[in-house]
């Protein structure tokens, strides 16, 4: 497989991904956080570093509006909640600092 040809592979897999985030409205990023370590902020932020790193300047807003959607503050209105004293405990001992 050439370099091509794994971008665009590599591409369609990102996209796939957004668009069952964005179907996803019910998995708050807490939950993802405590799942697996990142979330759809790290995506957007992710994606605005990588777009830096190509010379293309993607704001904080915008990546996070790619990511979502929408608009971060209208998703957040209509889908998240509010954190369990579980969800945020759990987030406590397995976030990794990092991220």
């Amino acid at each position: 497989m050439n370099n091509e040809i794994e971008t665009k592979i590599e591409a369609k897999v990102f996209r796939k991904m957004i668009e069952h985030l964005q179907n996803r409205t019910d998995v708050q990023n807490i939950d993802l956080m405590n799942l697996s370590g990142f979330c759809r902020n790290c995506l957007s932020r992710w994606y605005s570093e990588a777009a830096e790193e190509n010379g293309v300047e993607v704001s904080k807003d915008k990546a996070r509006e790619l990511v979502y959607g929408m608009p971060h503050n209208v998703w957040k209105e209509k889908y998240q909640k509010e954190a369990s004293d579980n969800q945020k405990d759990k987030f406590k001992t397995s976030f990794n600092k990092d991220h």
